[in-house]
């Protein structure tokens, strides 16, 4: 009996270490890609909402926006190549979100 619980708990802990060992680096890494892509859309975020709100009337600077939008592109570019549909989605939802919130303060 005792020696049956024993390779169990060994066998579980061999499952364990091999999940990890070969699983969650990957996992890590994607989970830290889209960290990245969903940080990347607010970055201009707070400015646009007191822009849109009326607490302030300075847009981002241009620079940055261009910065932003060029990595969140090539980043989309990438996620097309690999076919990753998480990325490719959470890009094209940031990118219309920004272009609506632009739009609204364009046209109010």
């Amino acid at each position: 009996m005792f020696s049956k619980l024993f390779n169990l708990f060994t066998n579980g802990i061999k499952v364990v270490y091999h999940f990890v060992k070969n699983h969650a680096v990957n996992v890590s890494a994607h989970a830290l890609g889209w960290v990245v892509i969903v940080m990347l859309h607010m970055a201009a975020f707070p400015t646009l909402f007191s822009v849109l709100t009326g607490a302030s009337d300075k847009l981002p600077p241009v620079d940055i926006m261009v910065f932003i939008w060029a990595a969140l592109t090539t980043m989309f570019v990438k996620a097309l190549l690999e076919k990753d549909r998480l990325y490719l989605t959470t890009i094209c939802a940031g990118f219309i979100a920004q272009t609506v919130t632009m739009g609204i303060i364009l046209f109010k």
